[in-house]
């Protein structure tokens, strides 16, 4: 039986509007375009625009902050279940920013990180968001690691450092025009993230030998 091939639904208005402002804020920040060119390229007149977004251009780069941090997420979870090892998704996951970095020519960053760095503290709202985007992305890496065999504490920890050297790595990479600080970092981080699942399955192992060795030969706890 041949099934015709299907196009894929058209997204509708709300929907390009957030991916536009996604783009736009990857590339150049919320300031760096402005309400006009926005809706041209999102295709959507402005009385949409506010209909979605009665906040306008803020209120829907807020949303595109939030929009951004649910799909690192979502991303780590397929890499994580794809791959069954944290080390080996992690590569991916930078390697498919790298890779976006690139073809992009060093101009694509990351939306949080680059409207992270613009914001001031009288943007309540969107600091906001941003806080609750990174959150969310810490909160989802300890959770894979934990899972890996890291302890809780270690593994929030390498989370927070994961964050920071994705952002700071993929920062220094845009401005240089060179993938090679984003490269080193993540070698060089992917080691330590080895490293310490490699010393939690050490523990672990250890303390399961511990519990057997209480045991008689038939299995039974020695008294």
């Amino acid at each position: 039986m041949v099934i015709a091939a299907t196009d894929p639904p058209v997204p509708g208005t709300r929907e390009r509007l957030v991916r536009t402002m996604t783009g736009a804020l990857a590339r150049r920040g919320l300031h760096g375009i402005g309400l006009t060119e926005l809706l041209s390229r999102a295709g959507a007149p402005k009385g949409v625009l506010y209909h979605h977004f009665p906040g306008g251009k803020t209120e829907l780069a807020v949303e595109a902050v939030r929009t951004a941090a649910a799909r690192v997420v979502a991303d780590l979870d397929a890499l994580a279940e794809a791959d069954g090892d944290p080390a080996a998704a992690l590569r991916a996951w930078f390697g498919t920013a790298l890779d976006r970095l690139e073809s992009s020519g060093f101009e694509r960053g990351c939306p949080l990180g680059t409207v992270a760095l613009e914001s001031t503290p009288d943007d309540v709202t969107m600091r906001t968001a941003l806080a609750e985007g990174f959150a969310a992305v810490r909160d989802r890496l300890t959770t894979l690691l934990w899972r890996a065999g890291a302890a809780p504490d270690r593994a929030a920890g390498l989370a927070a450092m994961i964050v920071a050297t994705y952002e700071g790595a993929l920062m220094q990479a845009r401005v240089a025009g060179s993938a090679a600080p984003m490269r080193q970092a993540c070698d060089t981080l992917l080691r330590l993230v080895d490293e310490e699942l490699g010393t939690a399955h050490e523990r672990i192992a250890r303390a399961r030998t511990t519990r057997g060795a209480g045991a008689d030969g038939d299995g039974s706890p020695a008294p």
